[in-house]
């Protein structure tokens, strides 16, 4: 679904919400994370690079959102005790989760499947798929907590139909896009947490740089184009879209 991609956000949309967004230290994660906290929300900072997170986190500060919190965390090594760590720290602090964007994400390598490296396989899994499922049972009890909890995770067109040398990229979010339907049922008799995949569509970022590196970046929508669709996932406007799939943009001619 890509109806919401011209959404008007109010200021105010997501006032007093508590919202975690993984690998917000660049590219779209550091874009929504800013996004959120223009509109009101106090965002939780998690990637695997401290500085990276703390220039986002000065930014939110200079332009007077609230204050935000870091969690330094890489999900290639993050353990089962590290998200539940997670979770009882957040738990002390904020009492409620009330958003989950799970963004950070490896590409791997793009080259015939008879080619990959396994262990290059592993890692795009375990960032891609593996991680964010656990994190999110460990965050479950604190989504529970809020009265309108939204989860997003982020899908590729690649993950909705396969393509070939996409690897364990593609088959990353193909595995994303049938968790979400999982947790979305699963979820759907409790009324107050929505789960939905999101595919940012071509966006100018490092990453789709190192997958089309003859592309120019400037035919691209940039990561603050594609917001809309973000905001709306992560506000109350959303409420009652469960296990859906949307895109933040419209599809390349």
């Amino acid at each position: 679904m890509s109806c919401k991609i011209d959404y008007q956000a109010p200021s105010h949309l997501l006032e007093d919400r508590i919202i975690l967004v993984t690998g917000a230290g660049d590219g779209i994660g550091r874009e929504a994370a800013l996004s959120f906290a223009r509109h009101g929300a106090t965002v939780v900072l998690l990637g695997r690079t401290i500085a990276k997170l703390e220039k986002v986190y000065d930014e939110i500060e200079a332009f007077g959102g609230p204050q935000p919190a870091i969690f330094p965390l890489n999900l290639e090594g993050a353990t089962l005790k590290d998200y539940h760590d997670m979770a009882e720290t957040l738990d002390k602090e904020f009492g409620r989760l009330d958003g989950l964007l799970h963004n950070a994400g490896l590409l791997g390598r793009i080259t015939p499947f008879e080619q990959y490296n396994p262990e290059l396989w592993e890692q795009v899994m375990q960032v891609n798929i593996n991680g964010p499922i656990w994190m999110t049972q460990a965050l479950l009890p604190l989504l529970k907590s809020s009265r309108d909890a939204s989860v997003v995770f982020t899908s590729s067109s690649v993950g909705r139909k396969g393509r070939a040398f996409w690897g364990a990229y593609a088959v990353s979010k193909f595995a994303t896009e049938g968790f979400v339907e999982v947790l979305a049922d699963e979820l759907e008799h409790l009324g107050t947490i929505r789960v939905n995949s999101l595919n940012p569509g071509a966006t100018r970022t490092k990453m789709r740089a190192n997958a089309y590196p003859g592309e120019d970046p400037d035919t691209l929508r940039s990561a603050a184009e594609i917001m809309p669709t973000y905001l709306w996932l992560m506000g109350p406007d959303s409420h009652g879209h469960n296990g859906q799939r949307f895109d933040a943009q419209p599809p390349r001619a």
